[in-house]
Order: structure tokens, then sequence, then C-alpha cells
């Protein structure tokens, strides 16, 4: 039982670890956020980090995981069944793309994470592997599925995949530097939905 309430007792740490670190590099960027400043928000000795990370990289991509994550979290068979349903499949992609987009907790690190992508190796293998990949593979797997179930014309998965998922992007990034500049980004609420819809018209049959 002992093994177990410490087990317990360093995953708890390192969620907190996490959570406190993402709000520092928010709120002072990466080269601003140390990891003595970490330890001392989470209220733990700067050398009980080290029993979780090895350096302030391993936490800063650690936290860059998480915002660039998929915003699907299903199985393969999970997505397979979603994307029977065409449309609706895409819609709920995009519905969860969207609140991402205008999660501000996460806009900030977001913001960040696209000024280190050009400075950190680590960050662009990760992105690539983390983000387009993962998407990729995703929204693929889900187009050709589509394809077997004569919901769409036949074409390159993949690259309807490459299609419908960069304009998506380019409406995140959008949303990111208006804000950046205090514009608003009431122009954009509804684009995701007009992307949807106009997508879905140029391949369904």
């Amino acid at each position: 039982m002992p093994e177990n309430r410490d087990i317990i007792k360093r995953s708890g740490t390192k969620e907190k670890i996490l959570k406190v670190s993402t709000a520092l590099f928010s709120q002072y960027g990466y080269k601003g956020t140390s990891v003595r400043k970490i330890a001392s928000e989470v209220g733990i000795r700067e050398s009980a980090i080290y029993n979780h990370y090895k350096n302030k990289e391993e936490i800063f991509l650690e936290v860059a995981k998480n915002i660039f994550s998929s915003p699907f979290s299903f199985s393969d068979e999970e997505i397979q069944e979603l994307a029977l349903r065409g449309k609706a499949f895409l819609q709920k992609y995009t519905m969860q793309y969207k609140m991402l987009t205008f999660d501000k907790s996460n806009e900030n690190m977001f913001r960040l994470l696209m000024i280190e992508l050009m400075q950190n190796k680590s960050l662009r293998e990760q992105f690539i592997s983390e983000y387009h990949d993962k998407n990729i593979k995703l929204l693929s797997g889900a187009f050709f599925v589509m394809m077997q179930n004569s919901l769409i014309r036949s074409s390159d998965p993949m690259l309807i995949a490459y299609e419908f998922i960069s304009t998506l992007f380019y409406i995140r990034l959008q949303v990111t530097l208006l804000r950046f500049d205090a514009h608003s980004t009431n122009a954009l609420a509804t684009q995701f939905e007009k992307h949807v819809d106009f997508f879905w018209e140029s391949i369904k049959i």
C-alpha cells in the first residue's frame, strides 16, 4: 500500500508541475521560466523537480505535447465507427479543434510554441509527430472509411486529410495573430463551421 501511495503522490506532483509550467511558460516565455521558479510555484524543492524531469526542456516538450495533441482521443475502432457518420464526424472533429483554438489557457502557449518552433529542433520533431503525423493518420483513416462506404468520392485519403486540416490550422493561426494585436476574432467564430460545409460539399458523392 505505501508503494501505491508513493506512485499516486508522484503522479499528482508531476501533473502539478505540468500545470504550473504551462502557466509560467505562457506568462514569461521559455527563457524567462526557470526550474527554480517552477519548483517555487509548485511548492517543492528545486531538486525534487529532477525526480520527474531531467531539465527544463523536457518539461517544455511535455507541455507542448499536450498543446499540439490531436483534438480526438478516440481509439482506431472508435474513429472508424464515427467516420461512418460522414459529415457529422468532420463537424465533431472541427468543434473540438475550435474549442482548443478559443481556449485562452492554450492561446499564449500556442503563440510561444510558434516562436520556439524556429529555434528548437526537438520541438519541431515533436510537432511533426504529435500534431502533424497523428492528425493526418487519424483523418486519412476516417476519409478512407468514408470512401469504402461510398460517402465521399474516391481519391487519395492522405491528400484530403492535408487539405482539410490545413485550413483549420490557418484559422487557428489567424485567431492567435489577431488576439496578439488585441483585434476582434468575431469574424472568425463561424469560419470553422463554414469550412466543414464547404469541404463536405466538395467531396461528398
